[in-house]
């Protein structure tokens, strides 16, 4: 992986700033390949770009590209990658759009399929797949929760009164929760295979709860929100055994625009409202990278961990996209894992030989044809007394 200084780059690809973005993971026989989608506001259109691993960047010219439609309502809003890579879901605001992707050697072709029960709901807020892919759950600006087993459509939830507006929405590790906020500040829990609210998040009366993101490093269950109180900001820890707070820090200093987490959860990325974010490691609860004025004076509508390196795409509505190489610790490669092995048995091997050829009698004397306890005693115990004390 690349890493030790921050590097960014501007949106490739075709004409007009980048809206929305997401990755594109795809575990293949060789090797797993890594993409990037961009949407496009103008004209509406929907681009995929290879990603270089070892220079981590993006092609500069897009593998895909498919027009939505003359009508700024066909502009892409937000992008959801089922977790296989095979297909995506783009939100407008005529309601959202299925396409399958259809991944050759050197080229990626988009099809659109019919979901109708995706079509014609109106502008979508927050969209997301479950970690395993089988659920599918999206949240409208009119306040509406639906959610969907994956690919069969059926509903397993829909409340058109879940909140006033959709702020923010995330879906457990496990796939049994999902937790969503509101833009008057509340934020509740959902029992996803029972289809129905589970609990509100404690708060005070002038707490807003903003963003959401579950913990993904499989091993600590919590839940992370921030929680505005006037214009001090501070990211909560919930457990999610019993919803009750742990604790809290101050992290961004200023109010957050968007909140993510990366896929192994080692990482927490915060966004501003001015353009700024900030990556904090999980673990230590400290900030381990900042991205000032990278978006300078636009808010940071989303930021997304590429699945595979250090590598971060932020978009704002005045910037587009930028493509940001994270100054964090870089993660041991698996060949780097199994050369540091290969290492440690040449090293014992080499030492074991030093040892044979070097341990005097007991392994390199001449053959003698003494009794095998004679290294150790002058003779036998006599049959008599066995006890060798």
């Amino acid at each position: 992986m690349a890493g030790g200084g921050e590097y960014s780059v501007a949106a490739v690809g075709g004409g007009g700033k980048v809206a929305c973005a997401a990755w594109i993971r795809r575990r293949e026989e060789k090797a797993t390949r890594v993409f990037a989608v961009y949407g496009r506001p103008s004209p509406p259109a929907l681009e995929v770009l290879g990603f270089d691993s070892v220079r981590c960047s993006l092609s500069e010219e897009p593998l895909a590209r498919i027009v939505l439609g003359d009508d700024s309502d066909e502009a892409p809003r937000g992008i959801a990658v089922h977790p296989t890579g095979d297909e995506l879901v783009c939100a407008t605001a005529n309601g959202c759009r299925l396409f399958k992707l259809i991944f050759e050697e050197f080229t990626v072709r988009f099809i659109e399929s019919k979901a109708p029960a995706l079509e014609s709901i109106g502008p979508q807020k927050c969209l997301a797949f479950s970690t395993d892919g089988a659920k599918f759950a999206i949240g409208g600006e009119d306040g509406h929760l639906r959610i969907l087993h994956w690919p069969s459509m059926k509903v397993l939830l829909d409340e058109p009164k879940a909140h006033k507006s959709f702020r923010d929405m995330d879906i457990s590790l496990d796939s049994e929760f999902l937790v969503s906020t509101s833009t008057d500040g509340t934020a509740r829990i959902w029992k996803i295979d029972e289809g129905v609210p589970l609990v509100n998040l404690t708060r005070s009366s002038d707490e807003k709860i903003e963003c959401c993101r579950f913990s993904r490093d499989g091993m600590k269950p919590f839940l992370f929100c921030t929680v505005a109180k006037g214009t001090k900001v501070v990211t909560v820890v919930w457990n999610i055994s019993d919803w009750a707070r742990i604790g809290y820090k101050r992290l961004l200093g200023k109010p957050v625009s968007t909140l993510s987490v990366s896929m192994d959860g080692k990482f927490l990325a915060l966004g501003s409202h001015d353009g700024d974010f900030c990556v904090v490691d999980v673990k230590e609860m400290e900030i381990s990278h900042w991205s000032k004025k990278l978006h300078l004076g636009s808010p940071v509508y989303g930021i997304e961990f590429c699945p595979t390196e250090r590598v971060v795409i932020s978009t704002s509505p005045q910037w587009g996209a930028e493509v940001t190489i994270l100054n964090v610790p870089a993660d041991w490669k698996e060949w780097q894992i199994w050369l540091i092995l290969l290492a440690l048995f040449l090293t014992s091997a080499i030492l074991f030989y030093v040892f044979y050829q070097n341990s005097g009698s007991f392994f390199g004397a001449p053959h003698q044809t003494t009794k095998p306890w004679s290294v150790l005693n002058e003779a036998p115990p006599s049959p008599e007394n066995q006890n060798p004390w």
